[in-house]
Parts: C-alpha cells; structure tokens; sequence
C-alpha cells in the first residue's frame, strides 16, 4: 500500500477530501519523526512503537571490489508491532 493508497482508504471512511486527510497524514508522519528526532519513544497504544537505535561505526566491505570501507555511526528507526497488530496477523498469536 502507497501513502496515496491510504489517503484514499482514509478519504472514503472519513468523508474528508484527498488533499485534507493527506495534509492531516503530512501532519501525523512529521510529528512522529520531530518526537524520534527529540529521542523520545513513540507508542501507539495496540498498534506498536517508534523508536530509534544507535548502530556503532564498523568496518564493511564493498562487495564489488572487496575493499574495507568505514561504515559511520548512525541513528535508525526501529518499529515494535503492539499486540492487536500480532493478533490480527497471527490469529493463535497468544492473548494477553
């Protein structure tokens, strides 16, 4: 599914048009990324949560050449699916 895709689910079930329930998506999605970019946790209750891990600086190999390469450290983002989330994908996912 395409951001487009869901803006047009989301229209039809809230009766909002394309371009207000995509600025209200724009909204959603930048206040995630300003609260991973302030390190805190984001946590939508069910459905999973946002956080971000740091990975070390490490040695890689290109693998054209087999060359050493230095790989800088960075911060990604990391997503924990929530329980109705499992559930809904793995029906004898255990109840809680």
């Amino acid at each position: 599914m395409t951001k487009a895709d869901l803006v047009a689910q989301v229209a039809l079930k809230t009766e909002l048009t394309k371009q207000q329930t995509a600025e209200v998506l724009d909204l959603f999605l930048s206040c995630i990324i300003e609260a991973l970019q302030a390190g805190d946790k984001v946590e939508l209750r069910g459905f999973g949560s946002f956080r971000c891990r740091h990975r070390h600086s490490r040695q890689g190999r290109n693998p054209k050449t087999g060359a050493l390469v230095e790989v800088r450290a960075k911060t990604v983002p990391f997503f924990t699916a929530g329980r109705l989330v499992q559930a809904r994908l793995n029906p004898d996912f255990p109840p809680s």
